[in-house]
């Protein structure tokens, strides 16, 4: 059988996609002042444990992917299909989203191959050519339904105790309204004392700032590196306006933390199954315990 050299062309999809709209469970979020867990993912097991847990817990949930994972474990086409296929199976809502990407055209290809929301990271320019990066990825994705997530302040590195300790790099209310306004993003990443990565010391989210841009805005507010935060300050966090909490680190680390834990003491056989199959537990554990964490 001949294959058509066409490119494919999914937007035909959509419609029948059981994903919900990411922007929607942020809404509802925000009207109960709480905030939603997005997890980024990397093979079959974490998405279906994250999402079967929603299930029982009857928590909503976003299944993230970030550009550098897909290098190494699964293609966008792939993930967008298996996180749908699993979302078709539960009641509770879940979205799917792209998380760091930097290239307008990286975004248009996971577009392409399913993703319904989609972040574009242009936080490392100047105020100017992010406007502008931005703007061109919500005309040409919010035409087609696909939410769109901006970033502005500094989100450095955990292991660099400046990048969320200077507060001179944090998000200006002002700031925020404008990007807003000239970008039309459906939600905005912002940063007020979180960093990515395993933090060199306790962070200290600057929540009145927070709560500034959360009164100037009416866009839902995005906190990227979750993991490491103390439960209380995240919960405050989203009675302040952040409606989304990046995970990443923490549920990676776990994972192996685990795997190697099962494997050193010889609590499962020596088949990846059966290593599957004892990590199921431990990381649904997890899964129940983070999906709460802002109020759910």
């Amino acid at each position: 059988m001949r294959l058509s050299a066409q490119p494919l062309d999914f937007r035909k999809d959509y419609e029948a996609m059981a994903l919900t709209n990411v922007l929607e469970i942020l809404q509802d979020a925000d009207s109960k002042n709480r905030g939603v867990v997005g997890f980024n993912t990397m093979n079959f097991e974490e998405v279906a444990w994250i999402i079967e847990t929603a299930e029982e817990e009857g928590v909503p949930v976003i299944i993230m992917l970030h550009p550098y994972m897909s290098q190494y474990s699964m293609p966008f086409y792939a993930h967008a299909q298996m996180t749908r296929a699993l979302a078709e199976q539960v009641k509770v809502p879940v979205g799917l989203h792209l998380d760091h990407s930097e290239s307008f055209d990286e975004v248009m290809r996971a577009i392409q191959a399913g993703f319904t929301s989609v972040m574009i990271d242009g936080s490392q320019m100047r105020f100017e050519e992010n406007v502008a990066l931005t703007a061109a990825v919500c005309r040409v994705a919010k035409a087609i339904g696909v939410v769109v997530e901006g970033e502005l302040g500094r989100i450095g590195l955990a292991s660099n105790e400046d990048d969320f300790m200077d507060k001179s790099l944090f998000t200006k209310p002002e700031d925020a309204v404008a990007f807003i306004e000239k970008t039309g993003v459906d939600s905005l990443a912002v940063a007020i004392g979180s960093a990515h990565g395993h933090y060199v010391r306790e962070p200290k989210l600057d929540l009145d700032r927070l709560r500034e841009i959360n009164a100037a805005t009416e866009t839902p507010l995005v906190l990227h590196g979750g993991s490491g935060i103390p439960d209380e300050q995240l919960l405050e966090a989203a009675k302040n306006g952040i409606n989304k909490l990046n995970v990443g680190t923490e549920y990676g680390h776990l994972f192996y933390k685990h795997t190697e834990e099962l494997i050193g003491n010889g609590k499962t056989r020596e088949d990846w199954m059966w290593c599957m199959d004892a990590l199921k537990p431990l990381m649904k554990a997890y899964i129940r315990q983070k999906l709460h964490i802002l109020g759910y």
